[in-house]
């Protein structure tokens, strides 16, 4: 017998006492075939059919029962899910691949067949124990049911909530068809500073840093709007970037604060070319995704399939105080329409914030099919242009959908002296302790100063457009790895996992 002292400290005894070579980690597993390709393969076998065909299988043991000298196991691996067929009689090692943990990674050599109840497996003639699962898993039948643990551990939830791991994965396609989309209507990718001197490009508080070789306090982007106008500038004429931004904001179902956005600016263009833009982006990413642009929200059926009602936000405001009001009704009147509503404001509020706080309290949840809100106030879009038609407005458009923001877009503000006049009003707002309010870039000033064509400007929360693609209710499912409260410890010290056991092979 191997005295236990000799092994090294990755190998493992089988029940008879003595050291399993099938058990020692190895440092790599060549040739593994992908279950999804298993089933495109050989999924048309009849039940009881043998192929006389070797492949080699990988990933993780999920379920497993053992009845008498018959073994049936299902391997899951990143495409899907096969089952393991192994006979006490041709298994190597039989009671030690029995004892084996819920959750280890396995490799398994064998030939394709079929069980007499038409199960497509592998017969195990070969295997080895790639990983060890020393935490209990989940398994199949009952799953991380806890949504904490299910977020703070995302390696597990993948394995054990399908809903999940489908989410997540449309997510990544959905991400790659929108560069596509972009790069095919003439869009070049770029990237620019996620650390900005000076925050800018959004209304929003930032988290602040501090660079020590520089003595320089540093702040992490809350936008990459104006850098991305900086490009423009100098001549690069539709660009587009996909990236994190950071905002010092609380968590909610629909805010996280570290989130991906993506921002795109095409020279020449106005509100209505990127109202245009957006409505067919969804509506591609819909139908090649979800395969229809009708899709469910919640309680809701969603139409996606453009053109989507385009309406003015004090057209809606109106309605629903029930009197025509705008940017140029009495301050006192909308006061005390905001206090009819319980609607918060301040002494420092224009008749543009009180607007907008009033359609944010009492219109935008209610609007569910796809709407363009246009037409803001000059007051809460200090990056806008001004409205060619309605003084006190800009050009700039919101699209709600399921009754929450989904994107924000306009026509960007090219003349330097009317940005430095917005900039400034900015900063005296923040001196004034409004902690989301611009500071004056007197570098992008400069930029504009060197002349910016006639352009416009969007940017979609890609969290909240896949929330929307898969029914999510919170922006914790489809975020790999959500910010979290950290735990105030965790326990190490763990016990063996308990063998997998299922009902019966499929």
């Amino acid at each position: 017998m191997t005295d236990p002292t000799d092994l090294a400290p990755t190998d493992s005894l089988d029940p008879s006492g003595a050291a399993s070579t099938r058990l020692m980690q190895p440092y790599a597993f060549a040739g593994v075939t992908s279950s999804d390709v298993v089933r495109e393969r050989w999924g048309h076998l009849e039940p009881g059919s043998e192929t006389g065909e070797t492949i080699t299988v990988a990933g993780r043991l999920m379920l497993r029962r053992i009845q008498g000298k018959l073994g049936f196991g299902t391997l899951a691996d990143g495409s899907g899910r096969i089952q393991l067929f192994a006979p006490k009689a041709s298994t190597p090692d039989f009671d030690v691949f029995a004892g084996l943990n819920l959750g280890d990674w396995i490799g398994v050599t064998g030939e394709v067949m079929t069980t007499r109840r038409g199960e497509l497996s592998v017969k195990v003639d070969d295997w080895v124990r790639l990983a060890e699962a020393k935490r209990p898993f989940p398994d199949k039948w009952h799953g991380l049911t806890d949504t904490d643990t299910r977020y703070r551990q995302r390696y597990v939830d993948l394995w054990t909530t399908e809903e999940a791991r489908d989410a997540l994965v449309l997510r990544s396609r959905a991400v790659s068809m929108i560069r596509r989309f972009f790069e095919d209507h003439g869009y070049l990718e770029v990237e620019t500073p996620m650390l900005h001197s000076q925050p800018g490009g959004a209304l929003a508080t930032p988290f602040e840093t501090h660079h020590e070789a520089l003595d320089l306090p540093l702040y992490l982007r809350i936008a990459p709007e104006l850098y991305l106008k900086r490009l423009v500038v100098g001549g690069m004429e539709k660009v587009f970037e996909i990236g994190r931004v950071f905002r010092n904001e609380g968590i909610s179902t629909r805010h996280n604060p570290e989130f991906t956005m993506m921002e795109s600016y095409e020279a020449y263009g106005d509100s209505v070319t990127y109202m245009d833009l957006t409505e067919a982006l969804v509506a591609k990413l819909s139908n090649e995704l979800l395969g229809s642009t009708t899709i469910t929200y919640g309680e809701h059926e969603l139409n996606l399939a453009p053109p989507w009602r385009r309406v003015p936000m004090d057209e809606l405001t109106s309605e629903a105080v029930g009197e025509t009001v705008g940017v140029d009704t009495p301050i006192e009147r909308l006061r005390e329409l905001c206090d009819t509503h319980d609607v918060g404001w301040s002494d420092g509020d224009g008749p543009g914030k009180l607007l907008l706080e009033l359609y944010e309290k009492l219109v935008e949840h209610t609007l569910i099919q796809p709407t363009f809100v246009t037409d803001y106030p000059v007051e809460v879009s200090p990056l806008s242009r001004a409205h060619r038609d309605r003084p006190g407005y800009v050009e700039r458009f919101e699209c709600i959908v399921g009754g929450r923001e989904l994107c924000n877009g306009f026509a960007e503000l090219t003349d330097p002296d009317e940005q430095l006049a917005r900039f400034t009003d900015q900063a005296e707002a923040r001196a004034a302790g409004d902690p989301e309010a611009m500071t004056v870039d007197s570098d992008y000033v400069r930029a504009l100063q060197y002349g910016l064509p006639p352009t416009v400007g969007l940017g979609i929360g890609i969290d909240r457009l896949i929330m929307l693609l898969t029914d999510s209710a919170s922006i914790r499912d489809v975020v790999l790895f959500p910010t979290l409260r950290p735990e105030p410890s965790i326990d190490l010290d763990v016990t063996r996992s308990e063998p997998a056991t299922a009902p019966r092979d499929e």
